[in-house]
């Protein structure tokens, strides 16, 4: 879902799009825990799937930053 979302060429491959998913996730729920003051529990719900692409999407802007660099 990050890949779809944000713009420009992605060179990280089958396995980094699975890396940034899953560190992706893990980040949006910590900091979904931290803004909301409340447990997130990573069950399927609407609230902790848009936490998880948020968290996607940064990791992935980030990584693109430091790539063209």
């Amino acid at each position: 879902m990050a890949r779809l979302v944000t713009p420009g060429r992605h060179r990280i491959g089958c396995f980094g799009t699975l890396a940034v998913g899953v560190i992706g996730a893990l980040l949006g729920g910590f900091l979904g825990e931290a803004v909301f003051d409340e447990e997130i529990d990573f069950g399927w719900d609407l609230k902790p799937f848009l936490l998880a692409v948020a968290g996607s999407i940064v990791l992935l802007l980030g990584l693109n930053a430091l790539s063209r660099r």
